[in-house]
């Protein structure tokens, strides 16, 4: 039996493999975010913001005022750090919807406030947000259970909390819901920094000597560009399959420090900091793209040179086109010859 060669099955076993790519290629569908995400933030939108205006009247500028009832004398103080929330900031967050008073005792709309005030035990997040199936997605128990097994926790005599990292007024989800690497990588490590570069910070909730960052880190290659590109708890924390970002906290000596263990096809950076990416990338350029493509990680002998991307381009290009261009010309001249 004697193969047909004629031009269209050249084509076809051209196509063959390249339906075969795109099939697999197809991005995965899932079912749609949460449509209270859609909502649009800001403090026109949040029906609490004029009652929250009784709290940020202070505490919402850098500066107040106290005035003696005695003999009238008004002075003029900073408003610390802690207490401080930029309204900005706080309608643009996760609670932004919420008025002051859901999350703070109502003795606080009178004023000056009651010393006993002081020592109101702040809500963590299962207290709102633990064993709800609105969040179960987030995996708030999980997260609880790595945070109580973490130095954080261990080694505070449980001082440690939630808030020590998300900030309630301020806190926004960039690992999950940001676009630029970087800017993850910013967010995540000022967190880590409001501690571990303030020695005051640092000792409010531990009696260690914190150490100096720079100075600790001098092993690492490229320091700067280290610390720009990859997130603090990329190496010290353990990897968690099931969550997207780990919370166990592991000892300083206990921190990654191998080059291979991020250089490599098996980065540990697939399954922390590129978690989310490589998965919305993969819905939404499917497994092929997001693996050659959209894999921003730097892997030893794996990274690409936009030169060298267009060059092998063109080189496949101008293969391809010969081939195509030989097999044309071969099929024409063996016709005219068959005719002859």
């Amino acid at each position: 039996m004697k193969l047909k060669t004629g031009p269209g099955y050249l084509i076809l076993l051209l196509l063959v493999p390249l339906l075969f790519l795109y099939a697999f290629n197809l991005p995965v569908v899932q079912e749609a975010d949460d449509p209270q995400e859609l909502i649009v933030k800001g403090a026109e939108n949040n029906p609490f913001s004029e009652e929250n205006e009784t709290c940020l009247r202070c505490h919402g500028e850098q500066k107040y005022e106290l005035t003696d009832p005695v003999t009238g004398m008004v002075v003029r103080r900073p408003m610390s750090g802690s207490y401080y929330i930029d309204r900005d900031v706080f309608y643009q967050s996760v609670h932004w919807s919420f008025a002051c008073l859901d999350c703070h005792l109502a003795d606080y709309g009178e004023y000056p406030h009651a010393l006993s005030l002081r020592f109101e035990p702040p809500y963590n997040c299962l207290d709102c947000h633990g064993y709800d199936e609105t969040y179960a997605r987030y995996k708030f128990e999980d997260i609880e259970t790595e945070h109580l097994k973490s130095a954080h926790y261990t080694q505070t005599n449980g001082e440690f909390s939630c808030w020590n990292c998300h900030n309630p007024h301020s806190y926004q989800v960039l690992a999950r819901e940001g676009k630029d690497i970087f800017e993850v990588v910013r967010n995540s490590n000022n967190m880590c920094l409001v501690c571990h570069g303030d020695p005051f910070k640092f000792g409010l909730v531990s009696d260690i000597e914190p150490t100096e960052i720079i100075s600790t880190h001098n092993w690492l290659p490229n320091q700067r560009l280290h610390f720009k590109a990859v997130r603090c708890i990329d190496c010290h924390t353990e990897i968690n399959d099931s969550l997207l970002v780990s919370h166990n906290m592991r000892p300083a000596e206990e921190a990654v420090k191998g080059c291979v263990s991020c250089h490599s096809s098996n980065s540990i950076l697939m399954g922390t900091l590129y978690k989310y990416e490589a998965k919305e990338s993969r819905r939404e350029y499917g497994f092929v793209n997001s693996a050659i493509i959209r894999n921003n990680s730097y892997v030893i002998g794996a990274n690409r040179s936009k030169l060298m991307n267009y060059g092998s381009l063109l080189i496949f290009g101008l293969t391809l086109g010969a081939v195509l261009v030989h097999t044309f010309f071969r099929i024409r001249f063996s016709k005219k010859h068959h005719n002859e």
